[in-house]
């Protein structure tokens, strides 16, 4: 009998006809719709910073492979692809391209690779460089475009910036007015669902982004019981809020339409390496990344919590997976 130690690669392990390339790649194609309509809103900012952010994912984790690790060149399984196209859309316009770079370092170089690749990684890569660089440059990070649509915009020194819906509505209740006279200026629900606000590059089209998650539903890439539970529960505790008082707190469906709550439940908590892998287990990571969310939102200091909550239940990811456990092959 041969005396070799049985190797197992990192997560997913899931037995069928997919490989990690097919469904990398299925959810760029699936991202393609909100990065156009980003672009239309946007314009040619967008495509320098996801190109950006894309290349320098692909080189830092070429670089930590081929010099420090030694092993296998993986960067063809689409999953650094997949790092910095999430990164640059939890990222504004016009956003420094310098910046940019040092988000794709702590996403691959920190986030992921420091764990041993993909699969190995406990956090969300794109949701750390995201973090990194909402706490330590906070005033480029939030200096947010306005959509122009129509207009070609060729340099980020053209948009017109201003605050998202979730800034004006916080930092309105703050100074003392009620939210009924602070919803009567913002966009109607239509141009919500279009795109017509202010956000990051990946996150201001709903119907775009819900077209990608459509595709990767019908391709069963990802299942419906991490994004049901994440935006069910955030509608929920929302919506118990707004009934104890309207004039404080944000209607549900104001919550569902701004920030990156769609981009984040379709598109980040769904992330097989970081998720859990039952469906039960699915359905607690989802409600507590959408109460997480909702709780920050309204409680903490930044008026979006969506990157936070995913993270922090990326954390108790192992927790789950050890209480909730599925049944042994044969029973």
């Amino acid at each position: 009998m041969s005396n070799r130690l049985l190797q197992i690669s990192g997560s997913p392990h899931i037995h069928s006809g997919e490989t990690v390339r097919k469904i990398m790649w299925s959810v760029v194609i699936a991202l393609i719709p909100a990065f156009l309509a980003s672009v239309f809103y946007f314009g040619i900012p967008v495509i320098v910073v996801t190109l950006v952010s894309v290349g320098s994912c692909l080189l830092f984790e070429y670089l930590i492979q081929r010099f420090i690790l030694k092993g296998k060149i993986t960067i063809g399984d689409g999953s650094a692809v997949i790092t910095g196209l999430l990164l640059a859309f939890n990222l504004p316009s016009n956003l420094p391209l310098h910046w940019v770079v040092l988000g794709a370092f702590v996403a691959i170089g920190i986030a992921k690779m420091t764990f041993g690749g993909l699969g190995k990684n406990p956090f969300n890569p794109a949701l750390v460089g995201r973090v990194f660089l909402l706490i330590s440059r906070p005033v480029e990070m939030t200096n947010w475009p306005l959509p122009q649509a129509g207009k070609l915009l060729v340099s980020p020194d053209m948009a017109t910036t201003g605050a998202t819906i979730l800034s004006v509505l916080k930092e309105g209740v703050k100074s003392g007015e009620k939210m009924s006279d602070l919803t009567a200026n913002l966009p109607t629900y239509a141009e919500m669902l279009l795109g017509q606000r202010g956000g990051s590059i990946g996150e201001i089209s709903i119907i775009a982004l819900l077209i990608g998650a459509l595709f990767l539903l019908a391709r069963k890439v990802i299942t419906w019981h991490i994004p049901v539970a994440f935006l069910g529960s955030a509608y929920v505790l929302a919506a118990i809020l707004y009934a104890v008082d309207p004039e404080i707190y944000i209607h549900p469906i104001l919550h569902m339409l701004s920030g990156g709550l769609i981009l984040g439940a379709f598109f980040m908590a769904t992330d097989m390496a970081t998720s859990p892998s039952t469906p039960l287990g699915m359905i607690i990571f989802g409600v507590g990344c959408g109460l997480l969310t909702i709780i920050i939102r309204v409680f903490g200091a930044y008026p979006e919590g969506v990157s936070f909550a995913i993270l922090l239940m990326n954390a108790v990811t192992p927790l789950i997976n050890r209480g909730i456990k599925t049944s042994k092959f044969g029973r």
